[in-house]
């Protein structure tokens, strides 16, 4: 949604197919879905239930917003963004093409919360393209994520990761490259049972602590 304030915002509704118009072209808006005025959205955005997007915020094409995540105002996300439930993106945070935000995660953009000199230089982090971020991982104000980095779920990033490198822990360390994963069809066993398909990790050897992955 773009335009001058006073300009009016509107979203169409397709009762046959639950697809939404707007100023932004098509996309797929599912019931609870709020959009601030002072956005401006790219094509096909999708989102869950219960999604909020908060003024001034730019989305690029393709994005997809699931279930009850907020975007607060000021944010930028690039074209292919994946941002799964339950996620709070921060003011002023940046995210660039193609990255995946997992279930849960949170990110911070205040260093001192309540303070005013804090509030003045409010800044979320950047995360770079392809990066890939593991279900409830928090990351904090002005941290920067570099392109296709990994990090591991329940991480706490304090300080930049970069490009291409995996990361997990509390605080979060690097641990290795992503080009050196153990692939996943060498990880993974698969069996057909009458309930689906489950699968399993294959026993290892004990991790050293240098290793990439737990």
């Amino acid at each position: 949604m773009t335009g001058p304030e006073s300009e009016p915002r509107q979203v169409y509704l397709a009762e046959e197919d639950g697809a939404a118009y707007g100023p932004w072209g098509r996309g797929f808006l599912r019931c609870g879905t709020v959009v601030y005025s002072g956005c401006s959205i790219g094509e096909r955005l999708e989102t869950g239930h219960n999604v909020v997007i908060r003024e001034d915020c730019e989305l690029g094409d393709d994005v997809s917003i699931w279930s009850n995540t907020v975007i607060d105002y000021g944010t930028v996300i690039g074209d292919g963004v994946k941002i799964h439930c339950n996620c709070y993106v921060a003011q002023y945070t940046e995210i660039g093409d193609g990255a995946f935000l997992a279930p849960g995660v949170s990110i911070a953009n205040d260093l001192y919360p309540g303070q005013e000199s804090s509030r003045e230089v409010m800044s979320g982090p950047f995360i770079g393209a392809g990066a890939q971020l593991g279900v409830n991982v928090t990351v904090l104000p002005f941290v920067r994520i570099g392109d296709g980095a990994i990090i591991g779920a329940g991480s706490v990033v304090t300080r930049d990761v970069e490009a291409g490198a995996v990361a997990f822990g509390n605080p979060a360390r690097v641990r290795g490259r992503v080009e050196d994963l153990v692939p996943v069809e060498d990880r993974v066993d698969g069996a057909v049972r009458p309930a689906g398909h489950r699968f399993s990790l294959r026993k290892r050897a004990a991790a050293s602590d240098e290793e990439p992955v737990p």
